[in-house]
């Protein structure tokens, strides 16, 4: 099982943001997909997350209305967009899969995670 992020790199604030995540090995349409977010000395965070359908969603509190997350099954790839980016949007961002069948349980759980990618760094510069 490989996830492979894309989309990462030095950005200005006040912009917008798409990251990619390509999924392979696994039936994708059968597992939820999230998107952690890590900054030296802090744990991993989990950022937003999509049910394996699309249908449901999550978003961390404090960041509802400038993040969202979709996929696209029949690409085996999920995304994050980011809006008004700011400079503490700094941080390496992380593609996980769970086969999760609800959200509450990866919320609940967010370090139970299936599949890692490798991660993809996002630098914005003020």
């Amino acid at each position: 099982v490989l996830l492979v992020e894309s989309g990462g790199g030095l950005v200005q604030a006040g912009g917008p943001l798409r990251l990619s995540c390509v999924a392979s090995g696994l039936s994708f349409d059968a597992y939820a997909m999230g998107w952690f977010r890590q900054t030296p000395g802090k744990e991993r965070e989990l950022v937003a997350a999509i049910t394996y359908s699309g249908s449901n969603t999550y978003y961390a509190d404090s960041e509802k209305g400038r993040f969202t997350i979709s996929r696209d099954n029949a690409k085996n790839t999920a995304y994050l967009q980011i809006n008004s980016l700011k400079p503490e949007d700094t941080a390496t961002y992380y593609c996980a899969a769970r086969a999760a069948l609800q959200l509450e349980l990866w919320v609940s759980s967010p370090g139970i995670v299936d599949y890692w990618g490798q991660g993809t760094q996002v630098t914005v510069s003020s």
